[in-house]
């Protein structure tokens, strides 16, 4: 298993983002493209001492972009949406 610090990227601070955290127990993070859902999981428990209830993945299309005559494309990305057990809590994401 990858150390869970090169797991988990950074968390995704967007209005559905914040949406689905206020709503439900659900976060979501930038993660690292070959990680599986094991191994997110794992990460999140051990980074944030919490229990986590599933682990939804989304891998974003890369997109092709040009700077003149040269061509290039995007860097491949990957969101996990993590569903945390019933009463449990990131403080990252509270709102005050």
């Amino acid at each position: 298993m990858a150390e869970i610090y090169s797991i988990i990227k950074a968390p995704v601070i967007t209005e559905k983002a914040t949406a689905l955290s206020a709503e439900g127990n659900k976060v979501v993070f930038w993660v690292e493209p070959g990680a599986n859902k094991k191994e997110i999981k794992a990460a999140v428990e051990k980074l944030f001492n919490v229990k986590v209830d599933g682990v939804n993945t989304e891998r974003l299309p890369r997109k092709t972009k040009r700077l003149g005559k040269f061509a290039g494309r995007t860097v491949l990305k990957k969101k996990a949406y993590v569903t945390l057990k019933q009463g449990q809590k990131i403080e990252i994401f509270e709102t005050k």
